[in-house]
């Protein structure tokens, strides 16, 4: 008898990567992304600096960006993916203007809850298609 899975009919979604602890990473990078966050909103609030809250939110959230990429490169394509990359260049902002900080501090936990929170549907639903 073949160990081989036979082909998914055609209606079926194509098989994302998944290792074993692929889960439990990003469970780590989601809680570290969450610590990294208030340490910043707290730094900013505070006057305080913003270093170590900044470092944390970026490595995480680069992290949970790969993991997410590398199981399924349509990610990138789809509206939380690309919210994601939205995201970025407001960062670089408040970074290039520390009078802004605080505003675009929030505005980036804002989008970022609306788009974690929304719906599957509109979470996944695709942009752009790839040819």
């Amino acid at each position: 008898m073949s160990s081989a899975k036979p082909p998914a009919p055609p209606n079926e979604k194509p098989e994302r990567r998944d290792p074993p602890l692929r889960r439990w990473l990003n469970v780590a990078c989601r809680s570290l992304h969450v610590v990294g966050i208030i340490l910043l909103g707290a730094a900013l609030l505070a006057g305080t600096s913003t270093r170590s809250g900044a470092l944390l939110t970026a490595a995480s959230g680069l992290g949970m960006l790969a993991l997410d990429t590398w199981r399924k490169p349509a990610h990138l394509l789809e509206v939380s993916g690309l919210g994601v990359l939205a995201k970025l260049p407001f960062v670089a902002l408040a970074a290039l203007i520390p009078s802004a900080s605080l505003g675009l501090f929030w505005s980036i936990v804002v989008v970022s809850m609306v788009l974690s929170h929304a719906p599957a549907a509109f979470r996944h639903r695709r942009l752009f298609m790839r040819h």
